[in-house]
C-alpha cells in the first residue's frame, strides 16, 4: 500500500473508531463534541502508529515504570523527554500501554507532560480540560510536572481524561509502594 494511501485509510479508521472508544467515557452525552473528536482525531492519527511498540520506540519513546493503585491503573508508561511540555495534540510526551496476555504490550492512550517550569504559573490546558497537578517525577530525573491522559485506545467509565483506569492493571512486580 502506497504510503499516502495508507495515511488515509489511518486516518478514516482513526476517526471512524473515536465515536466508539469515546463514547464510554461520556456515557451522559452523546460523546465529544464535534471540536473535540476534530482535536482528537489528530492525535489518533499521529499515534496509532504507537500500536506496534516498536514505532515508539524507534521515535525516542522509552519504557519506564508501570503503575496502579486502588483506583486503577495508568499502565506501562514510555516517554519521549523531548515532548515534555508539548500542548500540541499530535506529539504526546507519553504513551500508556498495558499486557496484552501474549507476551506483549497494547496501547491504551495517551499522556501529555508539562515540567512546572515550562507552565509559567499556570495549570496547562489542552481540549478544553485541565492537567492534573503538579506533581513530582515518576522516575528518578523527571520533572515535577502537570499532566493530562487520554484514554483513547481503551474506554475508560470514569471518563475520557481520567487519570486513572479501573480496568487497566499492572503486575504486582512492577506496582509501586505508595
Amino acid at each position: 500500500m502506497r504510503p499516502r494511501l495508507a495515511k488515509a485509510v489511518l486516518a478514516l479508521t482513526a476517526s471512524l473508531s473515536l465515536p466508539l472508544v469515546a463514547a464510554p467515557a461520556h456515557a451522559d452525552s452523546a460523546g465529544p463534541d464535534p471540536v473535540l473528536r476534530g482535536q482528537l482525531a489528530r492525535t489518533y492519527e499521529a499515534t496509532a502508529k504507537y500500536g506496534y511498540l516498536p514505532n515508539a520506540l524507534a521515535d525516542g519513546y522509552r519504557a519506564h515504570m508501570c503503575l496502579a493503585r486502588d483506583q486503577g491503573g495508568m499502565g506501562y508508561h514510555y516517554f519521549n523527554e523531548s515532548r515534555f511540555g508539548s500542548l500540541d495534540p499530535a506529539k504526546p510526551a507519553g504513551l500508556l500501554y498495558e499486557d496484552d496476555g501474549n507476551g506483549g504490550r497494547r496501547l491504551v492512550g495517551v499522556e501529555w507532560v508539562v515540567p512546572t517550569a515550562d507552565a509559567q504559573g499556570k495549570r496547562p490546558q489542552i481540549f478544553g480540560q485541565d492537567f492534573q497537578g503538579p506533581m513530582a517525577g515518576h522516575y528518578p530525573g523527571m520533572p515535577r510536572h502537570y499532566d493530562l491522559h487520554a484514554w483513547l485506545y481503551k474506554p475508560n467509565r470514569k471518563g475520557l481524561f481520567a487519570q486513572w483506569n479501573p480496568d487497566v492493571t499492572c503486575p504486582a512486580s512492577d506496582m509501586p509502594h505508595a
